[in-house]
């Protein structure tokens, strides 16, 4: 199966968590029954998904395979209730164990699966899913398909949203045309798939092992309004839009980039600060992707602003400059980024990534035994990469910002953090 390039750098597993109250009509034995049996009708829509990753040595590409190897299906059990792991929105290490990332080959696993479902039960009756895919298969949105056809199916129901496999929608222009220039994207001239092993490439998403604290700053329905409420008070140029995400995502850029320590105090206000966030492109192209693409159709917009207009500029202005950079991608300058990534690979190149996971929807997914009480990602520190991942209550109103930084950093961001917040 063909692979786009939005796939092709985006070769690496996702985990999420999905945790469920006891319910008497279905103990776990019988969930995790028929959602073993679930799984394995899944497989014929997504056909693709037994397959495995392998590189086409004479195109340099990354495709899958699909050779039907299978997925995992793990059962577990812990001797814990649900209760007793206390609060689900903060991350928790031991989440670990509600995952299993790797199948020992004795198993008869062929390579390594593009997905794996655990399932494990806890002393209560209550029960998590623990979901491993590979980004290069799936985005935010196709997932929640994916969970939604699997609910169904669970139920004996018919699949509510068939999946369009056609990947070559997105393929590159023949021959590619970069129309834009791309800032947000890391010029890179090895060829796609021919990476060295060892080799550390300098994108937004490597890890690098610090010592990082890590705080969740927890927003609430009021809080949002307020900076809506701020927002459209303030001098602005028209163009921005004022939703719950921009006015977040103005705020926590201003405070990731005025707590950055790397550079001297004196010079900190002259640096440019760029943060990149994903934009789903399914209607924004002519024509629209089907709403069922199964691939990956969000690509990595920008805003760019240099640090001291960060501090001085009122939140209106800033919420301008990320609405400009969703607003940018149309047609043309999406298909741009997806021909610079037939050239030079294209890997997402700034700051720091907003990821999120808020208004996914993971949590609203209606299984026979119920909705989730709490889904989540698990949860990895890094500095390049702040989360918003939605509260637990049902509204899902409020909103969660998980950052982790260097201590001194840490301190700096929280100071600006309730400072801009309550100013």
């Amino acid at each position: 199966m063909f692979l786009s390039n939005i796939d092709q750098v985006l070769n690496f597993d996702v985990q999420t968590i999905h945790f469920f109250n006891p319910n008497p009509e279905f103990p776990p034995k019988i969930v995790f029954e028929k959602l073993k049996n679930a799984l394995q009708k899944l497989l014929v829509p997504y056909y693709f998904l037994p397959g495995r990753v392998k590189v086409n040595t004479e195109t340099g590409r990354i495709e899958i395979d699909c050779k039907n190897a299978g997925i995992g299906f793990v059962v577990a059990s812990c001797e814990y209730t649900l209760d007793e792991l206390g609060d689900l929105v903060y991350p928790n290490p031991a989440f670990e164990e509600l995952l299993t990332k790797e199948l020992d080959a004795t198993l008869g696993a062929d390579g390594h699966p593009l997905c794996i479902v655990q399932m494990t039960a806890f002393k209560c009756g209550g029960f998590a899913m623990g979901l491993q895919t590979n980004h290069a298969i799936f985005d935010g949105t196709s997932i929640k398909y994916l969970l939604q056809n699997l609910a169904a199916l669970a139920d004996d129901k018919p699949l509510p949203i068939v999946p369009c496999n056609e990947r070559e929608l997105l393929a590159a222009r023949d021959p590619p045309r970069v129309t834009f220039p791309h800032p947000e994207l890391l010029k890179l001239k090895i060829p796609i798939g021919q990476e060295g092993e060892g080799e550390q490439n300098p994108t937004i998403f490597d890890t690098t092992p610090q010592d990082l604290d890590f705080k969740i700053f927890s927003l609430s329905e009021k809080d949002i309004f307020y900076l809506k409420a701020k927002a459209k008070a303030g001098p602005t140029n028209g163009k921005g839009k004022i939703t719950g995400f921009n006015v977040i995502s103005a705020l926590v850029w201003r405070c990731k980039a005025l707590s950055n320590s790397e550079n001297d105090e004196n010079n900190l206000l002259e640096r440019s600060s760029t943060m990149l966030f994903a934009v789903d492109i399914r209607a924004k192209l002519n024509p629209p992707l089907p709403t069922s693409f199964a691939g990956n159709a969000v690509l990595t917009a920008y805003a760019m602003a240099d640090c001291k207009r960060l501090e001085e500029a009122p939140l209106s202005e800033l919420v301008d400059l990320v609405t400009e950079g969703a607003t940018r991608m149309n047609d043309e300058y999406a298909r741009s980024a997806i021909d610079w990534g037939e050239l030079y690979k294209g890997f997402p190149n700034g700051e720091f990534l907003m990821s999120s996971w808020w208004r996914l929807g993971f949590n609203q997914v209606e299984y026979p035994w119920g909705k989730p009480k709490y889904c989540c990602p698990l949860v990895y520190h890094r500095k390049d990469i702040i989360l918003l991942f939605p509260d637990i209550n049902e509204s899902n109103a409020g909103v969660n910002v998980l950052v982790a930084l260097p201590h001194k950093e840490m301190a700096k961001f929280e100071s600006l953090f309730y400072k801009f917040l309550s100013s």
